[in-house]
């Protein structure tokens, strides 16, 4: 039986051309991204550039002191995973932050704070792989800091939570983000004067080495790394402030943090799926989710597949239950052997456990057994359980989809290919205007991203000094015959490999165009332990868009799901690029949710 075909009707064209493709989170972006590629520059150059932009464009969902996980595949080169992804600080122990009186790390303020990630990882892929000078890259990111951009209103609502906090506990971020002390309304025109001082002196420190393109970029690395940023970074964090529980405490990240980072590429994980070939970052990220379901989705025929169904959503839903639960038993950033972890893509691992899905939701926590390894049972409490913290907290987690189904936000997404077959797809996040308060001499904060880990030395991503947080910035890239086909990914903390989920079965089964499969229907499990503070689980949980359809959503109640129905285009924010390397041709596809997202190219 053939999927239930795609709607005839798109809110946005699928982009095709011979050129070069963009597809981001943000309008501002793709236009910065394409006019870097007209201008001679490469998928690396334009990425970088727009990476900065978006600082500016929706500083609500990412900033300069987050995190950046890419994957990029060089034409004619291999697919390598950007490791942006930065450490706990040396301070950072169990020990410490228990004998603070905390229960878990909060979900704002620098007890929160890892190394930041980000920009460290736009220069070295501009230096490893771009074209461009630094002056060129930034100079997108100093005009929109002084000239000013239209703030968007999801980003004035993001102000508008977070006002009484600012106003009461973080006058920095009540100077930089409020004016006259009111919430800025939408379409009002943010300027970042401090930020774009900021990029300025970090080019200074690049015009006094000199005109080598090499040298320029790091000479901007040593400024941020050892330079006035890392110094006022270790300043501002050391000074107490107030975290989402409620408590007044100091930061632990300092200098020789800062300094002590360098950005790492990797080679990914790797699983053929219907003869395409799916890389992702390894089991010290999410990415490897993704991977675990489609090795146990290729274990039903076509027709048990498609998400427009009941029995495909069904279907789906289980096998993400299962890859999510070994998530939180396996992965980290602490395995001293992670081939015992490839063991979970193993065909007769994924056969057993796709043998577990049957025709009822199930309401157990399931994580399968890793010869060698002991699984890592997580705290799981419901909702209920976590009402009190939610209703005093501002200013917590990744602004995603929360279990109830309200929506904060998300983080954002870039996907590039070039005429060369350059391909990158990059999800930056952390840092954003409601994660930390705001450093005076930078213009931007730091990020949240330590809250992923548990105060428990027995989880595999429990706080480490030095240690990965295990992030939910999740990039894919598809390959076939050994060359890039396509980059895709999307926001969303973690629902991100959910959504990719769906998108590579209604494109890779289902013979869905990458704008068709963009815009169908979405759905989210929420039966997982939630990776942001105060990290809910919601046992048979799931969230669907309207337009999966009334006997879709009464089937699902049926197999025993509880579902929560959302607004009709509610849930999502993927965007794609492809090439066809025999051909040539690109192409692009955007999420038209929230208007923003947007493809270009030609």
């Amino acid at each position: 039986m053939p999927f239930v075909p795609p709607s005839a009707h798109l809110n946005r064209p699928l982009l095709t051309g011979s050129f070069g493709m963009v597809a981001t989170t943000h309008w501002i972006a793709s236009a910065v991204a394409q006019a870097v590629l007209e201008r001679g520059g490469n998928a690396y150059d334009a990425v970088v550039a727009a990476g900065f932009v978006m600082h500016l464009a929706e500083p609500h969902l990412n900033g300069a002191g987050g995190d950046m996980v890419g994957l990029i595949s060089p034409a004619g080169g291999s697919t390598q995973v950007v490791v942006g992804q930065g450490p706990a600080p040396r301070k950072a122990t169990i020990e410490y932050y228990r004998s603070l009186g905390v229960e878990s790390v909060p979900g704002s303020g620098a007890l929160a704070a890892a190394v930041p990630g980000a920009v460290p990882a736009w220069l070295w892929l501009l230096r490893e792989h771009g074209t461009w000078d630094i002056a060129d890259a930034l100079a997108y990111a100093i005009y929109y800091a002084e000239v000013g951009q239209a703030l968007a209103p999801l980003a004035s609502a993001a102000i508008a939570s977070v006002a009484d906090l600012f106003s009461e506990h973080w006058p920095t971020s009540a100077a930089t983000w409020l004016v006259d002390g009111q919430v800025p309304p939408p379409g009002h025109v943010m300027k970042q004067p401090v930020y774009a001082r900021t990029l300025r002196r970090l080019l200074e420190a690049a015009d006094a080495a000199g005109s080598d393109r090499i040298a320029r970029i790091d000479a901007v690395r040593r400024q941020w790394s050892a330079g006035f940023v890392a110094k006022a970074v270790a300043e501002f964090a050391a000074r107490p402030h107030r975290h989402s529980d409620g408590g007044d405490y100091a930061g632990v990240i300092g200098a020789a943090d800062m300094a002590g980072f360098e950005i790492a590429a990797e080679d990914p994980l790797r699983l053929t799926f219907r003869g395409t070939t799916v890389a992702k970052p390894g089991f010290w990220a999410q990415g490897p989710v993704l991977l675990q379901a489609l090795a146990m989705l290729d274990h039903f025929d076509d027709a048990a597949l498609d998400p427009s169904t009941e029995r495909g959503a069904h279907t789906v839903i289980e096998a993400i239950k299962l890859a999510m639960a070994d998530r939180d038993a396996y992965y980290g950033d602490i395995r001293g052997d992670h081939e015992l972890l490839r063991h979970l893509l193993t065909p007769e691992y994924a056969k057993s456990r796709a043998a577990l899905i049957t025709e009822q939701a199930s309401g157990e926590w399931r994580p399968g057994q890793v010869p060698g390894v002991t699984p890592y049972f997580p705290p799981l409490r419901t909702l209920d359980q976590f009402s009190a913290l939610r209703a005093a907290a501002a200013g917590t987690g990744e602004p995603t989809v929360r279990p109830t189904g309200e929506t904060r936000g998300d983080t954002v997404h870039l996907d590039i290919v070039d005429a060369w077959g350059n391909f990158v797809s990059a999800t930056p996040s952390g840092g954003w205007l409601q994660s930390n308060p705001t450093i005076p001499q930078l213009g931007f904060c730091l990020g949240t991203r330590l809250q992923m880990t548990w105060l428990d030395p027995g989880s595999p991503s429990a706080l480490r000094p030095g240690a990965r947080p295990r992030t939910t910035l999740t990039p894919t890239i598809l390959e076939r015959a050994g060359a890039a086909v396509s980059a895709l990914g999307s926001p969303g903390g973690d629902q991100q490999d959910q959504w990719q989920l769906l998108y590579l079965v209604r494109r890779l089964v289902g013979g869905y165009n990458p704008q068709q499969a963009v815009e169908a229907p979405m759905f989210t499990v929420t039966a997982v332990a939630q990776s942001f503070w105060p990290r809910e689980w919601t046992p048979r949980g799931v969230l669907v868009e309207e337009r999966l359809g009334t006997d879709v959503i009464e089937g699902l109640r049926r197999r025993g799901h509880e579902v929560t129905v959302l607004g009709p285009w509610s849930l999502a924010r993927l965007t794609a690029v492809e090439r066809d390397p025999g051909t040539g041709l690109v192409s692009a596809a955007a999420n038209p949710r929230g208007a923003q997202g947007y493809a270009a190219g030609r």
